[in-house]
């Protein structure tokens, strides 16, 4: 069955051109092609991420942290206590008042002290300030690193400026280290940040938003790297990464209490969101894959639907992020 799949899966009819097969993809005459087994690199590259996330939340954030004023709050942890443990788990994070007096009865102690129990198990879920700072510190080292990155790997590319030049040549174009290794480490990134899912600082708003999009964007960024759509995949991320570390940085600043540093960096991730996910993803990147390769080929494969069907959905929570960001600003603005 596997086999069957498998077979299925890589189907040169889903991935090229016509008269096109992966045969033809075999690096030759000084062209590099991308294989789609070098993926499995991002899965050790994305623990390497962690450790650099580590050290660097240990050793740099906190320093920082402790440098803008933000103190580390100690809670205390309330006492061992299997019973309890187990009805906080599996039953009630808040128990009501006759279940309280049950457990009360059960562990032979006072309401009272059961009442203080939860409340300091409670407030063991709850992430500190510094925890918080150290999150957004990371996310922030990394974007505005990549954009960075991102920066100097395109600004000398024509298809930087001439997106029809995403297209020349495809799907022949030779795959440029710049280029692996922009793949890899955004590809690595997202895969950490699955991985942390259950330990990071939990968002209930758009927990699940959160969810979709880095499933959506690992399965985005593998496939264009499969199907050779590696210029347009380049411009995708470098789109996403500019605005994201604006916000990150507001974050920090807002925990540290600075708050016209706040504001002002808020209002500029703004306009920087606005500016690339509501006007140039769609406009730009979205007229590229869906407009532009109906001139190079008269019948599309099926992965032109699979990848513009993706980044739809990517387009859909952008604009669902858009509404989120428009109402702070109301109030921001409005409300005071």
């Amino acid at each position: 069955i596997l086999k069957t799949l498998n077979s299925w899966f890589w189907w040169e009819n889903i991935w090229m051109p016509i008269n096109v097969t992966w045969a033809h993809f075999v690096d030759r005459d000084g062209l590099v092609f991308p294989k789609p087994h070098q993926l499995y690199a991002t899965i050790p590259y994305a623990f390497v991420l962690l450790i650099i996330r580590f050290f660097s939340e240990r050793y740099v954030a906190i320093p920082l942290a402790k440098a803008l004023g933000i103190k580390n709050v100690r809670r205390v942890k309330p006492q061992p206590n299997p019973v309890l443990e187990s009805y906080f788990r599996e039953c009630s994070k808040h128990p009501s008042q006759s279940e309280v007096q049950g457990l009360a009865k059960k562990c032979n102690c006072t309401v009272h002290l059961v009442e203080k129990w939860f409340r300091r198990r409670r407030n063991l879920e709850i992430p500190t300030v510094l925890r918080k700072f150290q999150e957004a510190f990371w996310r922030f080292s990394f974007y505005l690193t990549s954009s960075i990155a991102g920066f100097i790997f395109l600004y000398d590319k024509p298809w930087f400026y001439d997106i029809w030049q995403t297209w020349v040549g495809y799907p022949f174009q030779t795959l440029l280290p710049s280029q692996y290794w922009y793949y890899m480490a955004e590809i690595s990134f997202y895969w950490s940040l699955l991985f942390t899912l259950g330990i990071d600082n939990k968002r209930k708003a758009d927990f699940l938003a959160h969810v979709v999009h880095h499933l959506a964007a690992i399965g985005l960024m593998s496939g264009s790297w499969c199907g050779n759509y590696v210029r347009l995949g380049t411009l995708v991320m470098f789109v996403h990464d500019t605005a994201d570390f604006w916000l990150e940085a507001a974050k920090m600043f807002n925990y540290a209490h600075w708050e016209k540093t706040c504001n002002m960096l808020f209002i500029i991730f703004s306009i920087a969101f606005f500016i690339t996910r509501i006007i140039l993803f769609p406009f730009w990147i979205l007229r590229a894959t869906l407009y532009q390769p109906t001139y190079y080929s008269t019948t599309p494969v099926i992965a032109y639907f699979l990848f513009n069907g993706q980044l739809l959905i990517l387009q859909g929570l952008h604009l669902y992020w858009g509404y989120l960001i428009f109402k702070i600003l109301r109030r921001f603005i409005f409300l005071k």
